[in-house]
């Protein structure tokens, strides 16, 4: 059996991607005396490594890796090992170019980059086991070996490749999705277009076409990529487990919406023994802040609300990113405490010592070109001491307010071509909300659409084109069990096939809502509507508007202008014990927070007590207490009003009532009784 949590980790984790085979041997023994003076725990090893241990086939030299690893045992360092098949030698592809990834217009990739990898290939698949088999034998007893790091960020750079041998495999994986050839083309709508098949022979993956292709063939085919990958982990996977018990196996996920589209984390989250996720701040002009604080509560959740791990983000500054500015002073600390308080069990960062060669020489890590006489460096050695703080949190887990329903299945179905307005877009429609809901001051649990959402007041549907009958279902007994849901435009439309629900819009969820609509009538790019309500306000709205047309949910506001002018907005409707909304255009911030708050009110959620926008209040609680995390991303001082006296870990010290937190600070608070 394999553990949940690293092996023989006592601390919080901090540290970051260790790649000694880039450096002369004279450097290590400054890594681990740099790692002692920064407090670094752990670190992760081998991830690109396969061309150094495995230099021919068959040969096999772990002399440099067996001295890293005693290395970092010696100074009580503990090491995540990389199975190192997101890269494979050159070698491997001289012998087997079939094993490179074919775009959909036939180009074969070349090597050179990092995971250029056909997952369907027999080739790939018996190097990458018998590479992960001699790591197993030789590393399941070193003392220094606490957690396996299976492959690299699944799904980046390339998630689906569309060569024959992959043509292949999607037929035997329809085959045993379906059974038969004519339930395939059932579930794909192949009268339409004259695309029937008559045997699975004739079916090809979704490669370029003169016109848009079958949307369920495209959807389908996503979920074999992603299917294929999966099993890909699993047999990696499977074999630390039987030469390896014990020792938790792990890959690192790209969970934040801004980064990864390609993988179904709600599956990915059963395989892995812990989960860890990667993240990045995106300079697209949103508040950074909130797109972290996203992809940390996603994670969480993906991860059943137990306890996770931060495996990398940066220092500072990335280097892949158009504009990449570097982090202000105490920035790198904030991001690393945020990510803590929803629920990471410590921080890691890429990477240990900055690159002096390679693609990503201009990224950031934690020991900069500059050396230790920099300020990274000196914010590096004060994260470090502030993470050793914090031990006592370890096992606690974040309290949730409210939940945000997500689904990746439909995020792709969403995104194939012909919609009725392409400026719909439902990352946008999650981060608005989510956004809405941080301003509030509400943590936020990420679900399933068929998970139980019993234990949560109010949840919140920003995007979910796709919704099957049992989750139609399940939303349904929710309000009637005395939940508040709140749904947004385009939610509910077809089934897990791309086929609309027959009847009226929105389909699986009409009768929750207690509405129909007749017809969509999204706006131009210049367009706006407004909205009246209660008591004379006014909302705004652009890209979508509705012919909304109530059946026992109540108008609470009105279009005023646009296509849809006289007609419902927003709508309420009582089913049972709970309450049910629906938003039929998309409202910017301040109109969404007006439908968000009567929400919450039905929801029986209180109100937080005044804080500044952009002040952070997060809540763990475990075996050891109740913490509280404020998380200042101002420049201003913040007062933050505390339930009841506690103790201070970070700068130490008791607090009785109100909690001080300076400028772009943090706190975190043990809270008494």
């Amino acid at each position: 059996m394999s553990a949940t949590t690293p092996k023989g980790l006592s601390r919080l984790a901090f540290g970051g991607d260790y790649n000694p085979e880039q450096w002369p041997e004279s450097v290590w023994q400054e890594d681990v005396r740099l790692m002692r003076e920064a407090g670094v725990t752990l670190v992760s090893v081998g991830i690109f490594s396969w061309a150094l241990l495995e230099p021919e086939p068959g040969r096999y030299d772990f002399g440099w890796l067996d001295r890293v690893l005693d290395l970092l045992h010696a100074n009580g360092i503990r090491a995540d090992l990389g199975t190192p098949t997101v890269a494979p030698p050159a070698w491997f592809y001289r012998a087997h170019p079939e094993a490179l990834p074919a775009t959909p217009d036939g180009v074969r990739l070349a090597y050179g980059s990092r995971g250029a990898i056909c997952h369907s290939s027999p080739a790939y698949r018996e190097a990458a086991a018998r590479i992960t088999t001699e790591l197993a034998r030789r590393y399941a007893g070193h003392p220094a070996l606490a957690l396996w790091h299976v492959h690299n960020e699944y799904g980046v750079p390339v998630s689906a490749c569309y060569c024959d041998g992959c043509a292949a495999h999607f037929r035997r994986w329809l085959d045993g999705a379906y059974g038969s050839v004519e339930a395939v083309n059932e579930a794909w709508g192949t009268a339409f277009w004259g695309q029937r098949y008559g045997t699975y022979e004739e079916i090809l993956p979704p490669r370029t076409t003169p016109t848009v292709g079958n949307p369920a063939q495209q959807l389908d085919y996503r979920r074999f990529a992603d299917a294929t990958i999966r099993e890909n982990f699993r047999a990696e996977r499977d074999i630390l487990h039987e030469l390896s018990p014990g020792i938790p196996v792990t890959t690192n996920f790209m969970t934040a919406l801004s980064q990864c589209d390609s993988i179904d984390y709600w599956a990915w989250g059963r395989e892995v023994d812990l989960v860890t996720n990667d993240h990045y701040l995106i300079t697209d002009g949103r508040r950074t802040h909130v797109n972290l604080a996203m992809a940390a509560d996603l994670t969480r959740s993906v991860a059943g609300g137990a306890p996770w791990l931060l495996l990398e983000h940066s220092t500072s500054g990335v280097n892949w990113q158009p504009r990449n500015p570097a982090k202000r002073a105490g920035e790198m600390a904030r991001n690393s405490l945020a990510h803590v308080a929803r629920g990471s069990e410590g921080a890691m960062f890429f990477q240990w010592r900055q690159s002096r060669r390679g693609a990503e020489k201009f990224h950031s890590a934690m020991v900069p070109h500059g050396g230790t006489d920099t300020r990274i460096w000196r914010e590096v050695v004060e994260l470090g001491a502030g993470l050793g703080a914090l031990e006592e949190i370890r096992g606690s887990r974040t309290v949730p307010d409210v939940a945000m329903l997500w689904d990746w299945q439909s995020w792709w179905a969403q995104k194939l071509e012909w919609r009725p307005n392409e400026a719909h877009d439902a990352r946008e429609r999650a981060d608005g909300f989510y956004e809405t809901l941080y301003d509030r001051h509400l943590t936020v649990d990420f679900a399933h659409p068929e998970a139980d959402l019993s234990a949560y007041p109010m949840v919140v549907v920003p995007a979910l084109y796709l919704m099957t009958e049992a989750a139609g279902q399940n939303l349904r007994e929710y309000v009637e069990n005395g939940g508040t849901l709140v749904v947004s435009y385009f939610s509910g439309i077809v089934d897990e096939h791309d086929a609309v629900h027959p009847g009226a819009y929105p389909g699986a969820l009409r009768d929750v809502l207690g509405l129909t609509v007749d017809e969509w009538s999204p706006l131009l790019d210049d367009q706006r509507v407004g909205l009246a309500g209660p008591g004379g306000a006014a909302l705004t709205g652009d890209v979508w508007t509705e012919f909304v047309r109530p059946r026992g949910a109540e108008t609470v506001w009105t279009y005023t202008d646009g296509p849809a002018a006289g007609g419902p907005a927003v709508t309420r409707h009582r089913l049972g014990r709970g309450t049910a909304w629906y938003v039929s255009t998309r409202l910017d911030a301040a109109s969404l927070d007006a439908i968000v708050a009567a929400a919450a009110e039905d929801a029986g959620i209180p109100s937080r007590p005044a804080l500044p926008r952009d002040v952070e209040v997060v809540r763990r609680a475990g075996a050891h207490g109740h913490y509280v995390f404020v998380l200042n991303h101002t420049d201003a001082e913040a007062k933050v009003q505390l339930d009841g006296p506690g103790t201070e870990l970070l700068a130490g010290g008791e607090v009785t009532g109100t909690l001080t937190v300076p400028a772009g600070g943090v706190r975190v608070v043990r809270l008494d009784g």
